[in-house]
């Protein structure tokens, strides 16, 4: 039903004011609420409008009081056109028959990354209806959270990008009673690292099981009162609560994640068992598919063999369940989380979701009533930018993965996992020097730049490599272990400590004359130093004088290759979030 045909002003639906215009392919609010007004008469809100939350069909700003110019629409210019000149007047009779139609132009809506599941879902809202009218709500709905310097203050940071999204098991609403802890604060419950890559051609999405055997690094936490209160660490516990208990905030998980990974995030996006009803709902159910019939007496899941819709609690038990699929272990539920995160992607991208304002007015809405964030990304205008950001990511280089873990083997019975470092090292190495899991042509075309040439040629012996070492990252003394390790494990004698840089750098570099080639080349391969990390000068180098290794934030410990292999290691569990998969 759409607002022409409401008895009252008041009870028409914001989102049933929107039309799409063919011509455009941009939707327009209907400023008329009266019978016969036709789509052509709406006025075309764009970015430029997000100052003015005035009065729509005057255009008066209600913050300063000022007249702002008031737009023409498509019917006055062509009667003012006929009034001087009689232009354009066959082209008004005929309805604007003899106008050009402009080819309706790729809609920035389809690019939107639905990457947590739907939780940012009111993103898509902001890029496809202009939603900057709608500003005032959708910001109203999000919690924020002040993580002090755990996270960036920069809604978009130069270079990758992390976002660790949080699943808890906080109970909200009607009708959780069947799950979680009725009096916990929340735990970890499902997380999630999102690596965005530098050129936002990639994504990777790394979970990590709430069962982990971890330790959990001391954190910092703001009080309500302003203060700050540290939190100890423990050595040894389960990844799960570094959220909620003994006062742990978003800011612990995210350093609990750094100390495990080495990368470090910038942002959080927090949900509890309720999104997952209300978000699911909004979209009218998520497609999945089951490889046998599950009917789970304890989740009360019941869902038939092959493709089916969840949505609601159904949606919740799914995602809950842990005795239906596999060998009933967290590790599988994770498989099946990562099956439902990608289908409800695909269900955000498509033409029923992007072109319907309803939907996507209630999907935005219960999106941000579902958010906690940080304070960084603490607005609606914030989380738009954002999502316009990583928004540019094709689904199909969205590579769903899990940390590698094998049983803990100082239990007996084994209940929880720990990190299997030969595994997930390479795999962590990956994600911290940006390496994409999957096949990306920009990154098959930088493959044979002639950046990429410097590290192809003969490599000189160790014994004749001679560097100066800086440190430029955030580790103390790491100019010093590495001039430790290059002389004692690497035969790199003619290596010196040259203590701080001048000033700190995210990325490692080596700076070399040509003459030095191969001494460069020898040093790279020994540090995994990737191509870009090459800065070769023009004039050959005289004498003695040493090359010149400045350690970045990038740097992660001696004998620690910066870079990662070039391809994901095989033998990992991995699914890509434009396929879709059978749950077994």
């Amino acid at each position: 039903m759409d607002a022409q045909s409401r008895g009252r002003a008041d009870d028409i639906d914001p989102a049933d004011q929107w039309v799409l215009n063919p011509h455009t392919g941009n939707y327009e609010l209907r400023l008329d609420r009266s019978a016969g007004e036709s789509p052509a008469a709406a006025r075309t809100v764009t970015a430029e409008d997000s100052g003015r939350r005035g009065d729509a069909r005057t255009g008066s700003d209600t913050r300063t009081g000022s007249e702002s110019p008031r737009r023409e629409v498509p019917g006055q210019r062509s009667r003012r056109s006929s009034q001087n000149g009689g232009r354009g007047a066959e082209a008004s009779a005929a309805g604007g028959a003899g106008r050009r139609k402009r080819k309706a132009p790729k809609a920035r809506r389809k690019k939107a990354l639905m990457w947590t599941g739907g939780v940012t879902a009111f993103l898509v809202v902001g890029t496809s209806l202009g939603a900057y009218l709608l500003y005032e709500r959708f910001n109203g709905n999000i919690d924020t959270v002040d993580i002090g310097d755990a996270g960036s203050k920069n809604v978009i940071v130069d270079g990758p990008m992390n976002i660790l999204i949080i699943g808890t098991d906080k109970r909200t609403g009607k009708g959780n009673g069947g799950y979680g802890d009725k009096d916990s604060a929340g735990h970890a419950e499902t997380t999630i690292l999102l690596h965005v890559s530098e050129d936002r051609t990639n994504a990777t999405a790394l979970s990590i099981p709430r069962d982990l055997w971890t330790d959990i690094p001391d954190c910092e936490t703001k009080q309500p009162d302003g203060s700050t209160k540290v939190i100890p660490g423990i050595a040894g516990e389960r990844f799960n609560v570094s959220l909620g208990q003994e006062g742990r905030d978003p800011g612990c998980t995210m350093q609990t994640v750094e100390s495990i990974t080495g990368v470090k995030p910038d942002h959080f996006m927090m949900v509890d068992f309720n999104a997952v009803k209300e978000l699911t709902t909004a979209v009218d159910g998520v497609e999945v598919c089951m490889a046998k019939a599950i009917d789970d007496p304890k989740s009360h899941l019941k869902l038939p063999e092959g493709k089916s819709k969840v949505a609601g609690e159904q949606a919740l038990a799914l995602l809950r369940t842990r005795h239906s699929f596999g060998n009933e272990s967290d590790l599988d539920r994770i498989k099946v989380q990562q099956q439902f995160l990608g289908s409800m992607i695909r269900e955000m991208k498509s033409n029923d979701t992007l072109t319907n304002p309803t939907k996507l007015f209630k999907l935005a809405d219960a999106a941000t009533k579902s958010l906690t964030v940080d304070q960084g990304i603490g607005s609606a205008n914030k989380l738009m930018t954002l999502a316009q950001e990583i928004g540019k990511v094709n689904t199909k280089n969205i590579t769903f993965v899990t940390v590698p873990v094998k049983d803990n083997p100082a239990e007996p019975t084994p209940i929880t996992v720990v990190v299997d470092e030969p595994r997930a090292e390479p795999l962590f190495a990956m994600v911290r020097s940006d390496t994409s899991l999957t096949e990306v042509k920009q990154k098959e075309k930088a493959a044979k730049s002639a950046q990429a040439a410097l590290l192809r040629g003969p490599k000189a012996e160790p014994a004749d490599v001679r560097v100066d070492v800086l440190n430029g990252g955030e580790i103390a003394g790491a100019a010093g272990a590495t001039v430790t390790w290059l002389q004692n494990q690497q035969g790199v004698l003619k290596s010196t400590n040259k203590a701080n840089a001048p000033e700190k750098t995210k990325k490692t570099t080596l700076e070399y004359a040509p003459n030095q080639a191969d001494q460069a080349r020898a040093l790279a391969a020994m540090m995994g130093l990737p191509a870009t990390a090459m800065k070769q000068g023009t004039a050959d180098a005289e004498g003695l004088e040493a090359m010149v290794l400045t350690l970045g934030a990038d740097f992660k410990g001696a004998g620690i290759p910066i870079t990662g292999p070039a391809k994901a290691p095989e033998n990992i569990q991995r699914a890509s979030a434009d396929k879709a998969v059978c749950a077994q």
